[in-house]
């Protein structure tokens, strides 16, 4: 389990194409000061599982599924990727409860700076939206975010400097596709109301 609380901006070092999986070698530092081989680590909010450990980072294997269902097929190397390690039992709950599993990808709309923030619009997939409301979480490229404004068929979510630094959204442009994983909670309450 993860906060989406983005604790390193890591780069794609190499990307290894298996035909049917991925392997992505990702240059980091915080991300793996502890790891060990087996353990969780969010790149782009895709829970991925460290296969190796370099002198500079991990590699780490993505199937087929997580392929089809994130952006993490369009990386290259080069590409600054949001990274978290998974949270520890003791550790502060900073965001909210990010499980790492993608439902699906957006893309940026249009992007509105301030002088000290940035407001972002989201395309909304419509299996998606019935999820998503205002003032509440949603992940955006494994980033824990408030939705600041909502519509038909998209949502805005307002940056402050430290988000703009520390994360890709410093660096992605209108266009760009990012992965969405929606608050779990209320998948839970809407399987326990179909009963």
């Amino acid at each position: 389990m993860f906060t989406g609380i983005v604790e390193e901006l890591g780069r794609v070092a190499a990307v290894e194409d298996q035909g049917d999986a991925s392997r992505l070698s990702i240059e980091c530092t915080t991300a793996v000061e502890d790891a060990v081989l087996g353990d969780s680590i969010a790149v782009n909010g895709v829970c991925l599982t460290v296969a190796e450990l370099t002198g500079n980072g991990f590699i780490a294997d993505v199937m087929q599924e997580s392929l089809n269902r994130s952006s993490l097929g369009s990386l290259s190397v080069g590409s600054p990727v949001n990274l978290e390690r998974a949270m520890a039992a003791g550790g502060r709950f900073g965001g909210h409860i990010v499980q790492g599993h993608v439902d699906g990808t957006a893309e940026i709309i249009s992007r509105s700076p301030a002088e000290h923030w940035e407001i972002v619009r989201v395309s909304l997939p419509a299996d998606l939206a019935r999820y998503v409301v205002e003032k509440g979480s949603i992940t955006v490229d494994g980033t824990s975010l408030t939705v600041s404004s909502i519509g038909p068929d998209w949502f805005e979510v307002s940056l402050i400097p430290t988000t703009l630094a520390d994360t890709v959204f410093g660096s992605l442009p209108v266009g760009a596709t990012v992965n969405l994983e929606v608050d779990v909670l209320a998948k839970y309450v809407e399987k326990m109301m179909d009963r």
